[in-house]
Formats: structure tokens, C-alpha cells, sequence
């Protein structure tokens, strides 16, 4: 199978396309926006692609002939989306129109990331079937691309996730686990949220639930998150037990506390069963999510000479 894979610049991305080169039973076309900042260069083709334009999809289709697509491009940042509307309905609407589209010509399988912000947060944690009602603009437009795709009649599948959390080769962006450390070791007060609930995700974790869905051409929507439903606080606890660091620092905070643009549904978190019994999907704990992260942090910093 040929997969066209968007996004192999994030977070994500990366974790995917070394997973999909381990595995080595399809063949890989990692496509993202500028010039490829994957650390692995070698055994697949890649192509810069934005999917915002309508005719560089086209183009990338026509070159390639994917069998499958999986979808992992976004703009994230749920603030941006608030205070950029425009730009972030392009990026998570228009984006999956253009990839539907492409879809059909090519009779291409997608596969699409979304996210537990389609939810208002009254509940949690949630299982496929429960209702959307999203709260802030990000969430507005991954429903309405969710909507596009489920309309679309192609062969598809959603993978909708909660917090994902991990390590990119050149350390260029924090996660939970590395800002509390970071924060703590460096001396900082920090005020975490404990009003908030989610089942924070590894990157590994959502990787291969990801290539699990892919690879058995599954159809519908899977949950794929971590399986611990916590709190931020909760989590800054664990990081702070598991490197030995100073409690004292760490304050409880009330999210109505935190002034952000975009409103943050209070309580979300998945129920995976679905993912488990039918994909054999197995996820982390969030404890040894601390470990990965700590040990694939020491690993970069040993390569690049960093103490």
C-alpha cells in the first residue's frame, strides 16, 4: 500500500513515519509544508505539500497515486484558531475538502486526526458515539471537517484524540512533562489547572493507533488517547514524583484564573475500549509516558553534546 502522510513535520508526523519504516510493509510518501525536518532521511519520498491549496493537492495526487491518506495536518494552536479565523478554517475545513476531493479522484482511503475539542465538556470521558458541541472556533472546524468527511462516501476512518504530548528530534517544542520539570528544576512557581480533565496521549501511542487503523483499513470513528483520566495538576504531580523535584512549587489553579482567547471544554477524556478490543490498540500509562518522554529527552541531549 502507498501511503501519502501529511504533516510529517510534527509531532505526529515524525513518530509516524518512523513507525511506518520500521514496520516496512507500505510504502511512504511524507508530505508537509517547506523543506523536510524529519531526522530520518532515508526510505520513503518526500514532497512539500500545503493542503490549503487546492491545486497543489491535485498535483501531489496526480504525481503520486497514494492508496491511502492519513491526514495529520492541522493548525492546532486553539488560541490561533479564535483570534485567526480565517486562517484556521483553511487550514482544518478547507484543507479537508481539498484532501476529499483528491480522495475520490484517486479512490484514496483517509484516515483523519480530530480531537475531543468537538465536545462542550460537560462529561467526560466520552465514547464515539457521544454528541459534538464544541465550545471555542478550533473545535467548530474539526467538527465541520469530521462533517465533510463522514458525507464524502469514501472509504474512511477518524481517529480522535485528547492531549497529545511527546518529543520532536530537534526539541523545538515543550510538553506538559517538560515544562513542569524544566519550571521546577529552574526554581519557577507554577500554577497548574485542577479543574480540567483529560486522558493525556504519547505520540507513540497515537502513532500506532493510527498505523493500526491504516494498516486493517478499519472504518469509523476510534477513539485513540492515553488511558489515565487526569487533571494538568495531576500530571505536574507525576512528573514531579518521578524526577524527585520540589513540590512546593507547583500552586492548584481554577482555569477561570487563566485569561486565553479560545474557551477550554472542562472535562474530556476517552473511552478507548473500541480502539482496544477491535484494532488491539494498548496504550501507555501516563507514569510510563514520563519515562519515554525523560529517556528520549537524555538520548537527543547525549547526541547533541548537551549535559
Amino acid at each position: 500500500m502507498k501511503i501519502l502522510l501529511t504533516g510529517a513535520n510534527g509531532l505526529l508526523g515524525q513518530k509516524l513515519v518512523e513507525l511506518i519504516l520500521n514496520k516496512g510493509e507500505h510504502e511512504l510518501i511524507a508530505t508537509a509544508r517547506g523543506k523536510n525536518r524529519l531526522p530520518i532521511k532515508e526510505g520513503y519520498t518526500y514532497q512539500t505539500l500545503d493542503i490549503t491549496n487546492k491545486e497543489d493537492v491535485i498535483s501531489a495526487f496526480t504525481k503520486h497515486q497514494p492508496n491511502a491518506v492519513i491526514n495529520t495536518a492541522a493548525m492546532t494552536n486553539v488560541d490561533q484558531c479564535e483570534l485567526e479565523k480565517e486562517a484556521g478554517w483553511n487550514a482544518n475545513v478547507n484543507s479537508v475538502k481539498y484532501l476529499v476531493e483528491a480522495c475520490k479522484t484517486h479512490n484514496c482511503y483517509l484516515l483523519h486526526l480530530s480531537t475531543d475539542f468537538i465536545f462542550d465538556g460537560s462529561k467526560g470521558p466520552l465514547s464515539e458515539e457521544e454528541t459534538p458541541a464544541p465550545v471555542n472556533y478550533y473545535g467548530e472546524g474539526k467538527l465541520a471537517a469530521e462533517n465533510i468527511i463522514v458525507n464524502s462516501k469514501l472509504k474512511w476512518a477518524m481517529a480522535r484524540t485528547v492531549l497529545v504530548y511527546g518529543v520532536v528530534s530537534d526539541m523545538s517544542r515543550s510538553n506538559i512533562i517538560l515544562w513542569v520539570k524544566n519550571s521546577l528544576e529552574s526554581g519557577k512557581t507554577i500554577n497548574v489547572v485542577d479543574d480540567q480533565w483529560r486522558t493525556p496521549t504519547l505520540a507513540e501511542d497515537l502513532a500506532m493507533g493510527c498505523y493500526l487503523i491504516v494498516n486493517q483499513q478499519a472504518t469509523g470513528i476510534y477513539n485513540i488517547s492515553g488511558k489515565d483520566m487526569l487533571t494538568p495538576y495531576d500530571m505536574a504531580i507525576k512528573v514531579r514524583d518521578y524526577f524527585n523535584l520540589d513540590g512546593s512549587l507547583i500552586s492548584r489553579a481554577d482555569s477561570s484564573t487563566f485569561s486565553q482567547p479560545a474557551k477550554r471544554p472542562a472535562k474530556t477524556g476517552f473511552i478507548i475500549d473500541k480502539a482496544v478490543k477491535g484494532l488491539g490498540y494498548a496504550p501507555h500509562s501516563f507514569d510510563e509516558g514520563i519515562e519515554i518522554v525523560s529517556n528520549q529527552v537524555a538520548a537527543l541531549q547525549n547526541k547533541n553534546g548537551i549535559k
